[in-house]
């Protein structure tokens, strides 16, 4: 999972740098492996990215190189390729014109266009992002199209994303910067991964544009949210003219909005395909605490205690309908990382008590309902479960405001593999004996889909189907569990294939500095070849004879 913004102002004297960098920072939480800002002065493009959370990646000194009006940001939480600083986004190719790719989500059918990009296009594909793989479609669908005869840019953009479209499957938003030219955002056809834009008055009369995973990011930044970006749709915003233009580029649309972003990704404050999240997880708490009065109606619940952060507005409505006290028994680290999306059983466990501390008068002597926004691995909950019991808890029962989690995810959230799930195979009760919690009960896969639903825009079509594949089983883009694509993403994704990968495969931990090599083709920051006071990298736009 990762986050996106991307900015253009019309004013050309004023620099998009310091918005960029304020709106990664409140998408920081789809994203804290590495971070990333290319922006362009005139034709020239200057970047910086590294692997490290937003502040620590952009120094002052970094911010005053990334000059310009327009410019792309992205924050990356890997689940294709490595966490190699080479990964990190943006990505760049010189030719056409210098484009740029911020990519969320990911592609099911790499293996395909690695094969194809190489044979029919030849193009060199440097990693094992599917992030460049989009970038090299792109570029070079964008070249065939503008050999047209009389082709505006106009079409030729659409014209190329058509064909971006038509070959790729799986779940994916993202950006294209085009230097020059401008800004495209794009979403599947399915419309999994979010992506909204946003405008307000420019400073010049004319208008700035925002494009963002996620609507706070509109928000924070003083613009006026104007809807998504549809599914199956690219959406230009034309550097020169300062003119929109959108067209749905995919043959056949399916709306289905990963649903997990409402249970946990997506802030509380944003409003994804119309509908707040934070209603969303109200509505999760009160089918969750209905749902426990069914089963356990003579239940001795004495206070209802939510799992920091993201279950707390459903807990505090299952509480509500519970006539339960809702008390914070938790009191987070807010500097640690997230433990769902960190790499390792053993990182994930050593952090929840490194992340959490209990206020033991909470617990004592109590009969403590836990809420959590979901249950994965259950190496989380089995440490929190623990901790409740060492503060006094006299029982300790556990909710989950997402149905059990028994199949890997896809799309770009980092549930890779069967085994490593603590639902896969084994009913409640097994699950409650692992975690070590007196009962455990799950959120019905209905009663979650509901819980969206209803909380559609009026003004808006009500979505009534969503991608539930980590909870069914069954996925929009037509793969099968069983399918030699998840063997292959079994043994590329677990936690042991990325211990070795960060090993570097012989145990040996290679720095993640940019200095060690990384980047080595495009990138080079070797001392020899860069200025002790150059802090960002001037790319060159010269085309490859080669390439053309």
């Amino acid at each position: 999972m990762c986050g996106i913004i991307g900015l253009l102002l019309a004013n050309q004297d004023e620099h998009v740098n310091q918005m960029i960098f304020d709106g990664l920072t409140v998408l920081q939480h789809r994203g804290q492996d590495a971070a990333g800002i290319v922006t362009a002065e005139g034709r020239r493009l200057h970047l910086r990215k590294e692997n490290g959370l937003v502040k620590d990646v952009f120094q002052a000194h970094h911010m005053m190189e990334l000059r310009g009006n327009i410019g792309v940001g992205h924050v990356r939480y890997p689940t294709a390729g490595s966490s190699s600083c080479a990964e990190a986004q943006p990505l760049y190719t010189n030719y056409p014109y210098g484009i740029c790719v911020a990519h969320n989500g990911n592609l099911t059918n790499t293996e395909e266009l690695t094969k194809k990009l190489r044979d029919e296009a030849g193009r060199h594909i440097n990693t094992d992002s599917d992030s460049e793989l989009l970038l090299n479609l792109f570029a070079d669908s964008l070249v065939k199209a503008n050999t047209a005869e009389n082709v505006t840019m106009v079409e030729a953009i659409f014209t190329a994303m058509t064909s971006v479209m038509s070959q790729c499957t799986g779940g994916y938003a993202g950006t294209y910067f085009i230097n020059g030219i401008g800004l495209v955002g794009f979403r599947d056809p399915h419309g999994i991964r979010p992506m909204v834009v946003g405008s307000r008055p420019s400073s010049n009369g004319k208008t700035d544009y925002v494009m963002s995973s996620e609507s706070v990011a509109v928000d924070t930044l003083g613009f006026k949210l104007d809807r998504d970006i549809s599914p199956g749709e690219a959406y230009f915003l034309d550097f020169n003219t300062n003119e929109c233009h959108s067209r749905i580029c995919a043959s056949s649309t399916s709306p289905s909005p990963c649903i997990f972003e409402y249970v946990y990704f997506a802030r509380p404050d944003s409003i994804m395909d119309g509908i707040s999240v934070y209603e969303t997880r109200l509505k999760m708490g009160e089918k969750l605490a209905d749902k426990v009065m069914r089963i356990y109606p003579d239940h001795d619940i004495d206070v209802v205690i939510p799992i920091p952060d993201t279950s707390r507005t459903s807990a505090l409505q299952a509480a509500y309908h519970l006539n339960k006290p809702f008390r914070e028994g938790f009191i987070k680290n807010r500097y640690i990382a997230r433990t769902f999306i960190m790499p390792g059983q053993e990182t994930r466990r050593k952090s929840v008590r490194l992340k959490l501390n209990t206020i033991k008068s909470e617990f004592a002597g109590r009969n403590v309902l836990l809420v959590d926004d979901s249950v994965v691995r259950g190496t989380t909950a089995n440490e929190i479960v623990q901790m409740a019991r060492e503060a006094g808890a006299r029982k300790v029962y556990l909710v989950s405001a997402a149905p059990p989690i028994r199949y890997p995810n896809i799309y770009g959230i980092d549930i890779p593999t069967r085994e490593e799930l603590i639902a896969y195979n084994r009913d409640e009760e097994a699950i409650s004996k692992i975690i070590g919690c007196d009962w455990i009960v799950y959120q019905d896969l209905k009663d979650l889909e509901d819980s969206v639903s209803e909380c559609c825009s009026p003004e808006k079509e009500v979505i009534n189907n969503f991608d539930t594949s980590c909870f069914s089983g069954k996925y929009v883009t037509g793969e099968s569990i069983g399918d030699k694509y998840f063997e292959r993403i079994s043994m590329l994704r677990n936690d042991d294939a990325k211990q070795k990968r960060e090993n570097g495969g012989n145990g040996d931990r290679k720095s993640q500095s940019s200095h060690n090599g990384c980047e080595s083709v495009s990138n080079d920051k070797r001392l020899s070849t860069i200025p002790k006071n150059h802090s960002c990298e001037s790319l060159s736009n010269k085309a490859d004879i080669n390439q053309i």
